[in-house]
Formats: C-alpha cells, sequence, structure tokens
C-alpha cells in the first residue's frame, strides 16, 4: 500500500482496476463535508470482497485508498464530460448521486484545490495503472484491463427505471478487440440481465487505456449493486454474492484466456 492506492501484481496479462472502491476521506477534506459526504454513500462497495478470487487466479488488481468524493480517478483530469449532455459529476463531486450537497455552504474545493489533488491522488492513480499496463505488455505481448465498478439499481440521475445487473462498456467498440467482446457476449450470465455499451460505455480509463491495435485491451463492468448488495442498508449479502460471484469468475477467467492467447501469438 502506499500513500494514496494498493497494487497486487499478478501472473498473467490482466489488470483488474477498481477506482471507485476506495472508502477513505482525508482529514483536512472531511472537515469540510456535509453528513451526505461523509457518509461516502456513491461508493463501488465491496467489489474487493466481491473480486476475491481474482489474485488467485493471477490477476493483479489496483484499488485507491480514498473515496470518489475526494476525486475520480474515472474523470479526465481536464475536466471533460464522458457523456456530454448527460447529469454527470464533476472530477471532483460536489454533489452525490441523489444531488445532495457533498460540502458545507463556500468549502466546495475551488480550481487550486483541484489541481492539488489531482497531484497527490489522480496522477499516483495513473501513473501505477499505465506502468502496471506496460509491464504487463512487455512481460506478456499483451495486457487486458478489466475496469470493475458497480452502482445502485436505481439512479434516476443516470438513468431511467432498474439498470441491467451486467452493464459492459467497450467505449463503442474503440478500446477493446471485438473478439473480445464477442467472447465476454457469449459467456452464460442468465439469470442476470446484460447490455453492453448501453447506458455505461466506460468511463475515462476505459477510454484512455484500452488501445487494441496495440494490444491493450480494456472492458468495462458497471455491476448492478443488487446482485451481491442490500440497497437499503448498503450491506454485503453472502446469498446474492455466492449467486453472482461463478458469473464474474467467469469473466475474469475468460479475459485472462484471451490475454494469454494474445501473448501465445507474440513473436519470441
Amino acid at each position: 500500500m502506499t500513500n494514496s492506492y494498493s497494487l497486487v501484481q499478478g501472473s498473467t496479462p490482466l489488470l483488474i482496476s477498481m477506482p471507485h472502491n476506495g472508502q477513505a476521506l482525508p482529514d483536512d477534506i472531511a472537515a469540510n463535508m456535509t453528513k451526505a459526504g461523509l457518509a461516502v454513500r456513491d461508493t463501488d462497495w465491496f467489489l474487493d470482497v466481491l473480486y476475491d478470487f481474482a489474485s488467485e487466479l493471477g490477476a493483479s488488481i489496483i484499488a485507491p485508498k480514498y473515496n470518489r468524493y475526494v476525486i475520480d480517478l474515472n474523470r479526465d483530469p481536464n475536466g471533460v464530460n464522458l457523456y456530454p449532455g448527460a447529469n454527470s459529476t464533476e472530477l471532483c463531486p460536489t454533489t452525490a448521486f441523489d444531488l445532495s450537497p457533498i460540502y458545507l455552504e463556500g468549502k466546495a474545493p475551488d480550481e487550486a484545490e483541484v489541481k492539488n489533488r489531482v497531484v497527490n491522488y489522480w496522477q499516483p492513480y495513473h501513473q501505477a495503472l499505465a506502468g502496471e499496463l506496460a509491464a504487463i505488455k512487455q512481460k506478456f505481448g499483451a495486457a487486458v484491463l478489466l475496469e470493475a465498478h458497480s452502482i445502485l439499481s436505481h439512479v434516476p440521475r443516470f438513468f431511467e427505471g432498474r439498470l441491467p445487473d451486467f452493464n459492459f462498456g467497450s467505449a463503442d467498440g474503440q478500446s477493446c478487440s471485438p473478439a473480445l467482446t464477442k467472447r465476454v457476449e457469449a459467456l452464460e450470465f442468465a439469470p442476470y440481465s446484460k447490455v453492453t455499451n448501453g447506458r455505461f460505455k466506460g468511463g475515462y480509463i476505459t477510454r484512455a487505456y484500452g488501445e487494441p491495435e496495440q494490444n491493450i485491451h480494456a472492458l468495462q463492468l458497471e455491476l448492478s449493486q443488487i446482485t451481491y448488495m442490500d440497497e437499503a442498508s448498503l450491506s454485503y449479502c453472502e446469498q446474492r454474492a455466492a449467486a453472482v460471484k461463478p458469473k464474474l469468475k467467469a469473466l475474469v477467467e475468460t479475459l485472462i484466456g484471451f490475454g494469454a492467447e494474445l501473448s501465445a501469438h507474440q513473436p519470441q
């Protein structure tokens, strides 16, 4: 563990990134937050627990210590909106998903503070992510990146009705090989619903690091939290998690297999 993230290096071509799994808040930032901000309700809860099998399969895993309310690691550092015209949260969010204010009146981060957080929190994570992808590519000749996310099944700010259970995003086919997408879509996800490049097409990390022409393939999964949590209490549900984990394990194994096949075809 560094000051702001943890990185577990694996033995396969797969790196799993969990940029919204962190829960911590630095004391100086927490002092300016509302009760809603301190509750960090919009966390991608328990992904480290849900994917606890992945390191045993040989995947590398990177995750931040600090919460997305400090800075959103899956946003462009220049503040560019991922979905033009849609309601989106900022690089340093000022409102929660339910639009409640995260900061006390007059305490929201100004431009200088946002730049400070980019340097102290955003850049270290991305430097480590880029470095690990480069190391994997050098070792295997190819790298696969799984952007692991989760979200409440109902968030009216972002989408109408209930979200599908498995939401895959490949930046409309730009961040990974079509062969990888087809292989993932061929997996058996029933009884869970699934969609590819629906409401969630992949965030900044998927779009910035996926370079299939360079044999770096990035795929995002936005998993509905109802598949493994009691959403009302934001608690982990062992029974639900036990049911969905085999689907996630099959996904991770497929991504590792795809990367291994690419590696096998690289010139020695």
